[in-house]
């Protein structure tokens, strides 16, 4: 029986721009399943960095953001969105002609309007956000398996280069992720919803049971049901991505914030009233939802 070669690596070299969950992740993914020759990264913290090193998570992590990327042929900047403008600006006269630049932001319009400006000629820049992760942050919380059968939307640009959207999709595809081309706009908004509108929820529900006086306080936490763990769970999430995501998407969590205040009230009445029927009627519809996640294994 003859063995079949071993497909090529799809880049030379990777280098990540931010090396915590996101980041660390694609590192460990990427170097599992042989999708580089080499993958380096780099962040500003000498920290950081240290302690990704440690970890081996790349080849190598500095804090020279524009030394690693250096020949490299896809460059991710995995930073926080309120970072990805001045990443771009640092690392852009090390970029060579042909790099495919990216990032990982759950934010598009603004991360694109902010990096857009600061991409050399030549260089192929095409958005992605990975629809990927935990509650849990820096080098050690990176994971195998994270992007496993999860979804990885690409936002290109009219003028995207075809052939770079191309490899950047395989890339996505190589680390498990299914992978959709959607338009900023309505990514931001569809993640308005599914994403940043949850955890603003999670974060003012936990706010308000740590705002409760006297023995209340303590005994919230002492009896906290799943519900409620849940919600701290989403709410123990990082304190600066999420601050940018809220910031940068400001239109669309808005928007969504009016609806969501508009259906509380409707459900605030309904209670008042004694109306079951349609506290009943919604509560099977939205069991249906869940019953679709995990139809879709997104549960």
């Amino acid at each position: 029986m003859t063995t079949q070669p071993a497909k090529p690596p799809l880049f030379d070299k990777i280098a990540l721009i931010g090396i915590g969950l996101i980041g660390g992740s694609i590192a460990l993914e990427a170097r599992k399943r042989g999708l580089a020759k080499t993958i380096v990264s780099a962040t500003r913290s000498a920290e950081t960095a240290a302690l990704a090193n440690r970890l081996k998570l790349t080849d190598h992590c500095g804090t020279d953001l524009a030394e690693a990327c250096k020949d490299a042929d896809l460059v991710i900047v995995c930073t926080p969105v309120g970072a990805c403008g001045a990443a771009t600006k640092t690392i852009a006269p090390a970029l060579k002609p042909g790099c495919i630049l990216s990032d990982v932001g759950s934010v598009k319009q603004t991360v694109i309007a902010d990096m857009v400006p600061h991409v050399p000629a030549g260089v192929h820049f095409v958005p992605a956000h990975p629809v990927a992760g935990t509650e849990n942050s820096g080098p050690e919380a990176a994971l195998l398996d994270l992007f496993e059968g999860r979804w990885c939307i690409l936002t290109p640009l009219p003028d995207s280069d075809a052939a770079a959207v191309a490899k950047l999709e395989a890339f996505w595809k190589g680390l498990g992720s299914q992978v959709e081309r959607i338009d900023p706009k309505d990514h931001d908004r569809i993640l308005a919803i599914t994403s940043h509108l949850p955890h603003l929820i999670a974060y003012t529900i936990v706010g308000t049971a740590d705002d409760l006086g006297g023995h209340l306080n303590s005994e919230v936490l002492k009896f906290a049901a799943g519900g409620f763990r849940d919600f701290t769970r989403i709410a123990a999430s990082d304190p600066t991505m999420w601050r940018d995501v809220f910031l940068n998407n400001r239109e669309a969590v808005l928007e969504v914030l009016q609806r969501f205040q508009e259906d509380l009230f409707y459900l605030q009445r309904a209670i008042r009233w004694g109306e079951g029927d349609k506290l009943f009627d919604l509560f099977t519809r939205t069991r249906e939802i869940r019953r679709a996640l995990i139809h879709l294994h997104q549960a």
